[in-house]
């Protein structure tokens, strides 16, 4: 059984900023606001030798008029059947409160190990208060700042205890990473929750529902990775409150952590300018892209509707033309798994190397069929080609006159490496040197 220590209690206590402390990283989003954390949230820590998952989860509430209740609740209580050792977090400057006790009810029936952790004793005076909380019945009470630290390393060498082996390091390591990345409400959680076929992401029609980016492993074809669901990226202009600012930086981060982006589109809005800022980002940071045209239930159609919509991407993306793209409706789960498994071979192109025998026998073939423009009457003579390593393909041609090599002959190279060797959804560096 894996390590794992689920942070729970009632909205606003301090559960993201314990987790981020026991991480050492700011992963999970923080802010006064209540309700900000809404997904359950993962991350990685260790503590005397022993390694295990730590999970934020969002504020446990009951009768409010938050719309998202109901579904944190449900994430709530996940994370305590998935977890090891529960960690119930209270507020030491408030005392028990009512919600207190009825998810102290909650906890007790789960039968884990559950330490209360009454949070924001930033002094020695408040340290004292913690013994209130002995009231709920649940053992014993450890009083700690989140903020600065200080208490955190007594309650770890109890929760430690729990854990019968030293756990894996980083469980996540080594593995490919597939961010679903769009503008809101394009469907980007419950893709998602249909290929895992449980409820990982809360979904609602309300846009920017996802706030922090939510990862889960999966396996398919063949294949083990990571699936990273993104919040959803809108212009700048748009964006209101901070928490959303936080947002945006967390799936601009995912993205550049990612090896393919599935990109999300509005069937029923098409191609927006949004749309093509974030497939320029993917881009500009040379990652794998699958095109993923969601909401095709909706669209009336004849037999050349999917051609016609294409043609249109492929002519606004310009010369972008080497991106798969898969129709899909999520609610009917039509052509999920295509969306995958389209993923998976961008992956594989974007890692795939070609010999140096077989490209120089190919490319100097294509040269000599149609050779480099000559330049003020200087002829430039292309004699060899290699790939380097590097995260995305990248070829080296080496020539006499590296300098005078042409924009439009960089393109009918790179389309003729396409041709012979494929690379579809990764863009390709070419660069010429001195030979």
């Amino acid at each position: 059984m894996a390590n794992i220590v689920a942070i729970t209690g009632r909205p606003n206590v301090g559960k993201s900023t314990l987790f981020n402390r026991l991480i050492e990283e700011r992963k999970a989003i923080m802010d006064n606001e209540p309700g900000v954390t809404r997904d359950r949230h993962y991350g990685q820590s260790h503590w005397n030798g022993k390694y295990f998952s730590v999970i934020d989860t969002g504020g446990y509430v009951v009768g409010s008029d938050d719309v998202f209740e109901g579904a944190i609740r449900e994430q709530v209580e996940i994370a305590v059947e998935e977890a090891s050792v529960v960690l119930f977090m209270v507020d030491i400057t408030e005392g028990v409160t009512d919600l207190d006790r009825d998810f102290a009810n909650v906890l007790r029936r789960s039968k884990k190990p559950v330490y209360i952790v009454a949070n924001k004793a930033d002094t020695p005076q408040k340290s004292l208060y913690g013994g209130e909380f002995y009231a709920l019945g649940l053992g014993e009470v450890f009083s700690l700042s989140a903020m600065t630290g200080s208490g955190t390393g007594e309650l770890l060498d109890q929760v430690v205890g729990h854990f019968p082996d030293e756990g894996v390091e980083d469980p996540e390591a080594g593995l490919p990473r597939i961010a679903i990345m769009g503008r809101p409400n394009v469907g980007k959680s419950s893709l998602m929750n249909s290929l895992l076929g449980y409820e990982r992401s809360i979904v609602t029609d309300i846009a920017g529902t996802t706030r922090d980016s939510i990862n889960s492993r999966y396996k398919a074809f063949g294949k083990d990775f990571l699936l990273v669901d993104t919040a959803g990226i809108r212009k700048r202009a748009k964006i209101k409150e901070n928490i959303e600012f936080y947002s945006i930086l967390r799936s601009i981060r995912a993205l550049e952590d990612a090896d393919v982006c599935i990109i999300m589109l509005d069937a029923t809005r098409g191609l927006e300018s949004q749309d093509m800022n974030i497939i320029g980002l993917s881009q500009r940071y040379s990652k794998g892209v699958v095109l993923v045209v969601n909401k095709w239930d909706l669209v009336e159609k004849d037999s050349n509707t999917a051609k016609h919509f294409t043609d249109s991407i492929q002519q606004r993306l310009a010369p972008i033309d080497y991106l798969p793209i898969v129709f899909t409706s999520v609610i009917t789960k039509q052509r999920i798994f295509q969306v995958v498994e389209k993923a998976i071979q961008v992956y594989d192109n974007k890692y795939k190397k070609i010999s140096t025998s077989e490209l120089n026998e190919v490319m100097l073939k294509v040269i000599e069929d149609y050779p480099p423009p000559s330049i003020k009457g200087k002829y430039i003579r292309i004699k060899y080609v290699t790939q380097f390593p590097a995260k995305t393909p990248t070829f080296a041609f080496f020539c006499n006159l590296p300098q005078y090599v042409q924009e439009p002959y960089v393109r009918y190279l790179e389309n003729k490496l396409r041709a012979h060797f494929g690379f579809e959804g990764v863009p390709i560096r070419i660069f010429f040197r001195q030979k």
